[in-house]
């Protein structure tokens, strides 16, 4: 086999089942339909089912494998549920993509307790629940491949974190700490998941293109926060998908507790 072709090989997501969180706008909507173009099998998760429905039946007329499930993060009863779900459709999960997040933009000072418990909640508590009832579901499978002295095989939890996890901007601290904590989850669930053969790794976008921001970044003050970025330039959705193909696929299996930073050197940017 060439190197060509055994790259190929360890990047290959055709076998599995990936679950994507807030899959019905944004960058999770991106996501799905990304890996289901590359062979995944595509649980997608969000309270409102309605455009996860229009998302799947679109996969599907493009050849493409998907399911669409509604999902409350914050609820762990909800979590059981689609897992439950999952489970009964395709036997389980392989990969979990914890993306479902809020992003409550004021000033500190008008940042209500309930904008603060929705970020909290969405973003951290949302991936701690989503994870763990993963990680149980896993755990027990493995048991099973255990007495059958069949192989291990990996898993894979993916945390979208975010550049403000380490750097902040205004009116947005609610956000900023739900991400810090994220990326110290994603470390400490390494930690204690890899005997069980479960890696977590998180990315950290920054600044990506969408169609939400397009119209303030070609704004003066749009332009001028490009111009801080040591690439002069902003992301596209498509730069994502290198790191998240790599976290779902067996390249990355001696990865776990690591953090992809995605931001054009936005992070490095001297102060």
């Amino acid at each position: 086999m060439s190197q060509d072709e055994l790259n190929q090989d360890l990047l290959n997501i055709r076998d599995k089942v990936i679950m994507v969180t807030g899959a019905s706008s944004g960058l999770g909507m991106y996501f799905a339909e990304a890996l289901a173009s590359r062979g995944a099998t595509v649980v997608m998760g969000a309270r409102r089912l309605q455009p996860l429905e229009a998302l799947s039946a679109r996969i599907k007329d493009e050849g493409g494998q998907a399911l669409a499930i509604a999902m409350d993060v914050t609820s762990r009863d909800s979590v059981i549920a689609a897992f439950d779900f999952v489970e009964a459709t395709y036997g389980g999960a392989d990969v979990v993509v914890n993306n479902a997040g809020v992003a409550p933009n004021k000033p500190f000072l008008e940042q209500t307790e309930q904008d603060w418990d929705q970020a909290l909640d969405t973003n951290l508590k949302g991936a701690f629940l989503v994870s763990q009832v993963f990680a149980e579901r896993v755990i027990q499978a493995q048991e099973v491949r255990k007495s059958k002295n069949k192989p291990l095989v990996q898993a894979s939890i993916i945390n979208i974190a975010s550049i403000l996890a380490s750097r902040v901007i205004g009116n947005m601290a609610p956000y900023s700490a739900s991400k810090a904590g994220l990326e110290q989850l994603t470390k400490a669930m390494a930690l204690e998941l890899a005997r069980y053969q479960i890696r977590v790794n998180a990315i950290a976008p920054g600044y990506v293109e969408t169609d939400m921001n397009r119209d303030f970044f070609q704004s003066d003050a749009g332009k001028q926060l490009i111009r801080r970025i040591p690439q002069r330039q902003l992301g596209q959705l498509e730069d994502l998908l290198g790191p998240l193909c790599l976290l779902a696929s067996e390249a990355s299996r001696y990865m776990t507790g690591s953090v992809i930073t995605v931001d054009g050197g936005h992070l490095v940017s001297s102060l």
